[in-house]
């Protein structure tokens, strides 16, 4: 079982927990219940130290690159990410109601119940988390570089190596125990084949949006740099969109992004900033693989949605995909606490989002790598920097000027 990767897994983990919940004797899938019960509170718990422990070094991070190019490769990308979200969540609402045309009730009878309750409280809530981790990152991104005191930075550093071994060595592993007792539940509630119906549909169109999407990119990006053609450019790209796909992580695939983004008539130093900072802040896939799996889970348990109330929640994503975890399902992860607080999801929506998001981590990965090379040529074109020349397809690629903290992420 160690030797499968996280996505077999959760398969398993899916079947198992379907067929516990279905035939099984009552008090197995109870038990199962249970532990994913405690694993939850555990992982609720967790939240606020992610939003903590990531966007608080990540926005301290962010200053240690020249100001203008910074702001303008930042500004990109945010705005690059709440319009693969808005794009996202129209599709969804376009495609998805079709599929789900009813909400899936459940009496209060049914379903499986858990031996004991334990409550683990979080240390603060998710608004207050995330309002201290910008105070606490722009409070040291200046005392890093204006003062040169690097005390609490380094504090952060530190908390930060705990969350994610936190997160590698117990959140992660323990993932499939958490999906099957969900799933058990849904069994026995006798709504588990409504969702699992929803699967490869919603996987099609996540993948379908995500092309398009970059599709659009390269489109504008060619319009403000027209000796960047549009499918020329994507073309050059591919190798990291593949690359992606088999590593599903994008510090993995910085090499293969940025010798494939040289080929760009873009001058070097855009591509060494653009590209490794986009691998950071840059998730625009992932984006649109949580709109779209957010949009389905609401139709699907609580409601139809509005634009309005989902516009806050893309919004906020676009920031917290700053402090994404460096772990596989990093995205789905940091996003947790707005599916709660923002959207009102339980233990039952989380579940399924984690499920739904971690069958199209690879894909969310390869568009996000893949807009990098775009998202370079429109800083160019904003910053009037002349194209420069680009590289035979056999040459080395300089290593790009990266800080030593500035390290890009595994997605999802």
């Amino acid at each position: 079982m160690k030797n499968l990767g996280l996505i077999p897994r959760l398969v398993i983990a899916i079947i198992l927990g379907t067929v516990i919940g279905m035939f099984f004797p009552e008090w197995t899938g109870d038990l199962l219940y249970t532990l994913s019960s405690i694993f939850g509170q555990l992982l609720f718990y967790v939240v606020p130290l992610i939003i903590l422990a990531f966007i608080i070094p990540g926005i301290a991070e962010l200053g240690e690159k020249p100001g203008k190019m910074l702001g303008l490769t930042a500004g990109v990308a945010y705005l690059s990410t709440i319009i693969a979200g808005t794009i996202a969540f129209f599709a969804a609402m376009f495609i998805i109601p079709s599929i789900t045309p009813e909400l899936v009730e459940v009496e209060e009878s049914t379903g499986l119940s858990t031996f004991i309750e334990i409550e683990i409280e979080p240390l603060m809530g998710i608004m207050t988390a995330l309002v201290t981790a910008f105070i606490f990152g722009i409070g040291i991104n200046y005392l890093k570089n204006v003062k040169e005191e690097k005390t609490l930075y380094r504090f952060m550093l530190e908390f930060r190596e705990v969350t994610r071994m936190v997160i590698q060595k117990v959140i992660i592993p323990l993932l499939p125990l958490y999906i099957a007792g969900i799933f058990a539940n849904m069994a026995a509630e006798g709504t588990v084949f409504t969702t699992l119906g929803l699967f490869a549909p919603l996987f099609g169109l996540v993948i379908g949006v995500q092309l398009l999407y970059l599709l659009m990119q390269y489109t504008v990006a060619n319009r403000l740099s027209p000796k960047n053609p549009i499918f020329g450019s994507i073309r050059k790209m591919v190798p990291a969109y593949t690359t992606a796909l088999g590593t599903v992580s994008s510090a993995a695939t910085l090499p293969v992004t940025l010798k494939s983004a040289k080929t760009l008539s873009v001058p070097e130093k855009i591509t060494d900033l653009v590209v490794p900072l986009g691998a950071t802040i840059h998730l625009a896939g992932s984006t649109i693989a949580l709109t779209i799996s957010a949009v389905t889970v609401y139709l699907l348990h609580i409601g139809t949605p509005d634009f309005l109330s989902f516009l806050p929640f893309i919004m906020m994503l676009g920031v917290v995909m700053i402090g994404a975890p460096g772990v596989p399902g990093g995205a789905v992860m940091a996003a947790l606490g707005l599916l709660g607080s923002m959207l009102g999801f339980g233990e039952t929506e989380i579940a399924l989002m984690i499920a739904l998001y971690m069958g199209q981590d690879p894909f969310g990965t390869a568009c996000n790598v893949t807009g990098d090379g775009a998202n370079s040529i429109i800083v160019s074109a904003f910053a009037k920097e002349p194209g420069s020349q680009p590289t035979e397809p056999d040459s080395g690629v300089q290593e790009p000027i990266i800080d030593e903290q500035m390290t890009p992420k595994v997605e999802g």
